[in-house]
């Protein structure tokens, strides 16, 4: 085949950021975080899987950092699942490396919300992650998407955004 039947992708380096599509509220939570060993791979580099843990932690604790205990959440019959995630792996973490998960609400759709997150070296100079995680309220007694969120996470949501 020739080169203009079989056209290649450009390598990733030569991609332009559409910076349009990010979220215009620029305030993010930052989780601290440090690579164990049992976070890696033989080779050392923190195992895909992993990061997405790191993820839940970070959402966890900024919603603790205004008053929501996910706890009482599901004390209350509420959940808040994972119906969608994506993920772009930029460069990998390493054993014994620190860095920074940040997170932020993006957007609200009824009882859908969007996070957007990044994990950074603590510099800012190293992208390693960036992603999208959708959440969906589910009433647990009933197993139902729930009609609308809980007024205290209604109220603690519009704080953040």
């Amino acid at each position: 085949m020739t080169q203009e039947n079989n056209p290649q992708l450009p390598p990733t380096t030569d991609i332009e950021v559409d910076h349009s599509l990010r979220a215009t509220i620029e305030k993010w939570f930052e989780y601290p975080i440090t690579v164990h060993p049992h976070h890696t791979d033989y080779a050392g580099i923190v195992w895909h899987g992993n990061y997405i843990p790191w993820l839940e932690e970070a959402r966890i604790e900024y919603l603790r950092s205004i008053g929501i205990e996910y706890a009482d959440l599901v004390s209350a019959g509420c959940e808040l699942p994972v119906v969608e995630i994506n993920l772009r792996y930029h460069q990998p973490l390493k054993m014994g490396e620190s860095a920074i998960v940040k997170t932020r609400v993006n957007e609200i759709q009824k009882v859908r919300m969007h996070w957007d997150y990044e994990i950074v070296s603590f510099s800012s100079q190293n992208l390693y992650l960036s992603g999208r995680v959708t959440l969906v309220g589910i009433d647990t007694q009933k197993g139902k998407v729930l009609r609308q969120l809980p007024p205290i996470l209604q109220q603690a949501l519009v704080k953040m955004s």
